[in-house]
């Protein structure tokens, strides 16, 4: 068992795993936070305990609460307001109030060069790889993405680097008065996802940046962020997800999502469906737009298991770029660094002209320096902790792969959280051959499904004497650790934490990171 006070393995007072509990400081937190969003009051509360335990998170993208209480005090009252409005999961498909506010901010978003991402899975890793490639080539760039680990301002980053919380307020207060403006006039005041949106757009503009690279919220056609005029659209892998609002086929949810192809743009088109790539060549036709499609125009050539990562040669748009080593698992991942590195030749126009390519030394540092938090992040040792978000049947099978090809532990223990409106039996049934045993539970949100009704579907899957029923997080973090550790400590034995993007959120926060 690991000797690191404070971590699984360890044994705090009472005997406690985690040292000086502190879930039962998160709940506390949690229970101080009830006028707050439900999935922000979780994340906040994972935020103050973990920096109770370790201070501020190293510099991985996931900045914690500001330290000077006036600031803190201040971004509260911003994020209060932000919350006050209709939250992400309340939709009503217009862009009429998104473009009534970028009216009267004087288009902002026409100030900067676009690219734009959606797709079911992926959507994250990829902008986060298309970012740090065109940082690499020295442009000045924005990234605008959702949904947060564990801090609202991580949703805007400028140079790579989330908003300092001094500067998400300044920005917040400069677009306030517009929205004020904008709410007066429409049927319905802008929602929290509008509202941010267009905040993301103004600090863009005022920073400035030279590119925006864009994640769709949901869908494409009415999503908020769609009122860019991006020159390069991304679709990364399209599968069922969101069907209640999106539709129950690849091709309606690929009709939905083809709506921010933009005319004239490049179309980077990761590996697809057949019914869904129909959808998206014939609207990328009607867009008059040039389409680069994965496994024709551009692709993975090779890949190899490396420590840390991978190796890779990729086939971009121009040539070849061998000996690329991307610090993240999975042949998922080679596959989004693919289309990553399609997206920025094509922003640089490689491939119009023959026998161009981008200069592969600065491709090289650039994919060796990228990150992905929650995306296979091993977080702990002894045994090895795994997190990871995958939260649909497609998410959860790529999780599987890149598991088994990188790590091979002699017996894996999952931790599944998920949320209730999801495909949960189709996430459970592409995680079962990895796993020896389940331990499912639930994060604290509202949306989290019934820990009973989870476990009669685990059941289902995995067989009674497979499945675990610890409703407390924290005692299902350490369940599976005690599960693992049976195999004694240098078996290869690990842990795999899975099924929503706040479940792993909120392990992340309870656990820390190695440091």
């Amino acid at each position: 068992m690991s000797d690191t006070p404070g971590t699984p393995g360890s044994t705090g007072p009472e005997g406690d795993p985690f040292g000086s509990d502190p879930f039962e400081e998160f709940e506390e937190i949690v229970g101080e936070e009830t006028q707050r969003d439900p999935d922000l009051a979780v994340i906040e509360a994972g935020s103050r305990t973990l920096r109770t335990q370790a201070g501020s998170l190293a510099a991985d993208d996931v900045p914690a609460r500001p330290e000077d209480p006036e600031t803190d005090r201040a971004l509260r009252a911003v994020e209060q307001e932000l919350l006050d409005r209709w939250p992400e999961t309340r939709l009503e498909p217009s862009l009429d109030r998104i473009r009534a506010l970028m009216d009267v901010l004087g288009e902002p978003q026409r100030s900067y060069q676009s690219v734009h991402i959606t797709g079911t899975n992926g959507k994250t890793s990829t902008a986060r790889m298309i970012d740090a490639l065109l940082r690499a080539f020295e442009l000045r760039t924005g990234r605008y993405s959702s949904p947060h680990v564990q801090s609202m301002t991580e949703r805007i980053s400028v140079d790579g680097t989330p908003l300092p919380a001094e500067d998400f307020i300044r920005t917040y207060e400069d677009t306030k008065p517009f929205f004020d403006l904008v709410d007066a006039t429409q049927e319905h005041r802008l929602s929290f996802f509008e509202a941010l949106t267009g905040m993301a757009y103004a600090a863009f503009a005022d920073a400035p940046v030279e590119v925006a690279v864009v994640e769709v919220g949901m869908g494409g056609s009415w999503d908020a962020t769609n009122v860019i005029d991006a020159g390069v659209s991304v679709v990364t892998p399209i599968s069922l997800d969101h069907t209640e609002r999106l539709g129950g086929t690849p091709a309606e949810i690929a009709r939905e999502k083809s709506g921010i192809i933009a005319p004239d743009a490049t179309v980077v088109l990761a590996q697809q469906p057949v019914e869904a790539a129909a959808v998206l060549m014939r609207r990328a036709a009607e867009q008059g737009a040039t389409v680069a499609r994965e496994g024709l125009e551009f692709g993975v050539v090779s890949r190899e298991v490396a420590v840390g990562g991978q190796l890779l040669t990729l086939r971009g748009l121009g040539g070849e770029y061998p000996d690329l080593f991307l610090p993240l698992h999975g042949a998922h991942m080679a596959h989004n660094a693919a289309v990553a590195l399609a997206a920025v030749e094509a922003f640089f126009g490689v491939g119009a002209e023959q026998g161009r390519t981008l200069d592969v030394d600065t491709i090289r540092t650039a994919f060796a320096a990228v990150t992905s938090p929650g995306r296979l992040e091993l977080v702990r040792s002894s045994p090895s902790v795994l997190l990871d978000a995958a939260h649909n049947p497609g998410g959860a099978r790529a999780t599987a792969e890149a598991v088994s090809e990188a790590f091979g532990f002699s017996r894996l223990v999952g931790v599944v959280g998920p949320s209730g409106d999801k495909d949960v039996r189709g996430v459970l049934e592409a995680l079962e051959p990895v796993l020896a045993e389940v331990v499912v539970t639930r994060n604290s949100t509202p949306r989290a499904m019934d820990v009973d009704a989870l476990a009669a579907l685990a059941v289902e899957v995995f067989g009674e004497e497979r499945v675990q029923v610890e409703p407390r997080l924290d005692d299902a973090l350490e369940a599976a650790i005690t599960l693992a550790e049976e195999e004694h400590e240098f078996s290869g034995a690990g842990v795999l934490v899975t099924g929503s993007v706040i479940t792993v959120g909120e392990a992340r926060l309870l656990l820390g990171k190695d440091r």
